[in-house]
């Protein structure tokens, strides 16, 4: 394959290790990736470069990528977007797919399941996942995490204003936040 015919990715991701194993990753899957770990590198790459597709991770060291994904879209609107975060939650989720986000991916998540996210376009794929989640009830665990993600959603990702709406100490809220989801 030539390189000017190699699908394009923009992949926003503030972990360095994480985003050069997959970068190479997908290079080996015949892609060409561009990566930017801050929202200013990814706007920066998006005035140089047209991307097929875009990986970003939701929480960029304290601020978020969702702003990103209508400037994605409106520089392209073909353009396949997975949201990719440690912090999944279904506040975000939903938030994210509004926005026009195409997928939603928590991490831990391999080469090939980010790839199966992102180029998944057929939504009937994911409807039995959608309908297990509804048979079974959240633990109260998941759903303090699921109100925390809401409300810090509510406050554009303030972490004071949140912790004030909660009636929560501000660092208690941080080390809530610090620690993965239980996942249900």
């Amino acid at each position: 394959m030539m390189p000017d015919s190699m699908p394009q990715i923009l992949l926003v991701e503030d972990d360095e290790v994480f985003a050069r194993v997959v970068s190479r990753a997908l290079t080996l899957r015949e892609f060409e990736v561009s990566h930017g770990s801050t929202s200013e590198q990814a706007l920066d790459l998006l005035k140089a470069k047209s991307f097929d597709y875009a990986i970003l991770d939701l929480n960029l060291g304290g601020e978020t990528s969702l702003s990103l994904i209508p400037e994605l879209k409106q520089r392209n609107s073909a353009l396949r977007i997975l949201i990719l975060t440690g912090y999944a939650s279904i506040t975000t989720a939903v938030e994210a797919i509004k926005l026009g986000a195409d997928n939603y991916l928590a991490k831990p998540a391999d080469t090939d399941e980010i790839l199966n996210a992102l180029l998944t376009v057929d939504e009937s794929e994911t409807a039995p996942v959608a309908e297990h989640a509804v048979m079974e009830p959240m633990s109260v665990k998941r759903l303090e995490w699921e109100h925390i993600q809401k409300v810090l959603n509510e406050n554009d990702g303030n972490i004071s204003a949140t912790a004030r709406q909660l009636k929560m100490h501000r660092r208690t809220l941080q080390r809530k936040l610090q620690k993965r989801p239980v996942a249900k």
